[in-house]
């Protein structure tokens, strides 16, 4: 059977996700959206894919730059309730759903004549029930239990309309994919496990020069550079949507599980992860103990500053505060201008990516990116610098 797969992924790190999708040697599309009829455009946030069972199970596991794994299950004309319970209600809920499962339901309608997203999720839950012949419980996101209660745990049902079109889709993932399992501690301003990789792969980093994070934080940006050195599935330790589903192969996501675990490998060169937040630097020790790849990084307490490069070349990756969350009140013009002074002084022709939500501050470094990415961190507009020292 072949699905009709989305990746979910931060605006801009699409590029990315279609090269681990390639990776993994599965072909993907920019998404097409209609926006007047007759006329599409390239839609952002994510990327499209046709895959069997054993790579909806492998993209779960292995993509580290996507949110979510959906699953498209129709799409459909509709421009009256009774029509979107009717269609809706064909649609094989009984792959995915057991009679009498939770539902979580996210509507979003534009430019449709069914414009009111409550009466949209109330036909919908009635065309599931319809179809399982029970009638669907409909409640909110509930945070994750104990393993024992989570095939209880509502699933995701998202609906869109445009224009009359009504795309309905299946969360697979369960949990965003960017909670890994191993950042019980967050410092300030932590940055999302599927950004800090997409920045990884955006530096084009080749996983083996010597890596330096010198505001690491909570560690984000180390540890999941440590995980890409070693060839570690981001969720190999971790529970998905899809195991609840009433035809869970689980013989087959073993043999999946089995074969990302022998693809692992050691780490080769040096991966520096410093704060001058000692709080921090224990925290990013935590977590990466928690991942598995405490031994992989050289983690210190010290300012950027006072960071010992290895010699020959190597990739400074790093996300320095930029006055929104942290710092907001101090003038961070000085910090910038001296970051640029110490890479110059101490990594000369290293390659350098800084995540910055502030092209003022970015320029205070003068240092000459060739490369400029947008991009989104916790809904707030950023751009990731890049170029060589």
């Amino acid at each position: 059977m072949s699905y009709h797969l989305f990746a979910v992924t931060v605006p801009g790190l699409e590029p990315f996700t279609q090269a681990e999708l390639a990776a993994l040697g599965i072909k993907s599309r920019l998404p097409q959206v209609k926006n007047m009829p007759g006329e599409t455009q390239e839609e952002s946030g994510g990327v499209e894919f046709e895959a069997g069972l054993s790579d909806l199970y492998r993209t779960n596991l292995q993509l580290r730059t996507a949110n979510r794994i959906l699953v498209r299950m129709g799409e459909f004309y509709a421009a009256a309730f009774s029509e979107l319970r009717s269609k809706a209600g064909r649609l094989p809920w009984e792959l995915y759903l057991k009679p009498g499962q939770p539902v979580t339901l996210r509507v979003t309608c534009h430019k449709s004549r069914l414009y009111h997203s409550d009466a949209v999720a109330e036909r919908i839950a009635g065309a599931i029930g319809d179809h399982l012949g029970q009638p669907v419980p409909v409640v909110k996101s509930a945070p994750a239990t104990e393993p024992a209660k989570r095939a209880l745990q509502p699933k995701l049902v998202m609906v869109r309309l445009v224009h009359d079109q009504c795309t309905i889709s299946l969360d697979t993932s369960g949990e965003l994919l960017h909670r890994r399992g191993y950042r019980l501690e967050t410092a300030k301003a932590p940055l999302r496990e599927t950004l800090a990789a997409g920045l990884l792969l955006a530096s084009t980093w080749d996983a083996t020069s010597p890596l330096i994070d010198p505001f690491c934080g909570s560690g984000t940006i180390p540890i999941e550079a440590a995980l890409i050195a070693r060839r570690i599935a981001p969720g190999k330790n971790r529970h998905f949507a899809f195991m609840d589903w009433p035809g869970f192969d689980s013989h087959l996501w073993q043999t999946c599980y089995a074969e990302a675990i022998a693809n692992e490998q050691l780490a080769t060169g040096p991966i520096l992860a410093s704060d001058r937040d000692a709080g921090a630097v224990r925290i990013a020790q935590s977590n990466a103990e928690r991942a598995g790849v405490l031994a992989d990084i050289q983690f210190s307490c010290r300012s950027f500053s006072a960071i010992e490069p290895p010699a020959g070349p190597g990739w400074i990756v790093t996300n320095p505060p930029y006055g929104v969350r942290v710092s907001a009140s101090h003038d961070l013009r000085d910090l910038y201008t001296h970051l640029g002074d110490v890479l110059r002084s101490l990594c000369p022709s290293w390659q350098a990516g800084i995540l910055c939500a502030s092209d003022y501050l970015a320029g205070h470094t003068r240092l000459q990116f060739d490369r400029i990415l947008p991009l989104v961190n916790g809904g707030i507009p950023v751009k990731f610098f890049t170029g060589r020292v």
